[in-house]
């Protein structure tokens, strides 16, 4: 009989993954897609999610993405992903990604992001994940910003749902 565990701490499930950047990766100037940065951030952000929740984790939305400065051919790119918060059967899952220059040992912050994942059993239903305990003030405050963006998608999903309605009416006309 397995035990259930009703809560994990943010180290637990922390993630990180490391790129070179090759030519089949850039544009003509020589910068990374940024769709393949997207992709990188997703895969970093289910790593996290997956090891959260211990189960298959499907990314529900990616809300925020920020291109603070572009990725070069060459650069070697370092991504690493954390649980901010997690609610019933959804988490929100935090990514940086940062250039490092290994000549002189210093990082480069280049994207942020917000994603929602949401955890699944084999036959692809919802399931309760473990709640988040934040134990550094850094990730108390993630926590609690975690909360008020729920609440800004909420009201934003709400919005949207709205206007479809409104949008769908028009065209039966």
């Amino acid at each position: 009989m397995s035990e259930e565990v009703l809560a994990r701490t943010v180290c637990e499930s922390q993630s990180e993954r490391s790129e070179i950047i090759f030519p089949a990766d850039a544009n003509a100037l020589g910068n990374l897609f940024g769709g393949r940065l997207m992709q990188y951030i997703d895969l970093v952000g289910a790593m996290a999610a997956s090891r959260h929740a211990r189960a298959i984790t499907v990314t529900a939305s990616m809300d925020h993405l920020d291109f603070v400065a572009p990725v070069r051919v060459g650069d070697l790119l370092i991504l690493k992903a954390s649980v901010n918060r997690a609610f019933k059967t959804s988490m929100e899952v935090g990514v940086k990604a940062m250039v490092e220059d290994v000549r002189k040992n210093r990082l480069r912050h280049v994207s942020s992001a917000y994603l929602t994942y949401v955890a699944m059993d084999l036959d692809g239903k919802k399931i309760v994940v473990p709640q988040v305990v934040p134990e550094t003030e850094h990730q108390k405050r993630r926590y609690e910003d975690a909360g008020r963006r729920r609440e800004m998608r909420a009201e934003e999903t709400q919005r949207k749902k709205q206007i479809r309605s409104l949008l769908s009416e028009e065209w039966h006309v």
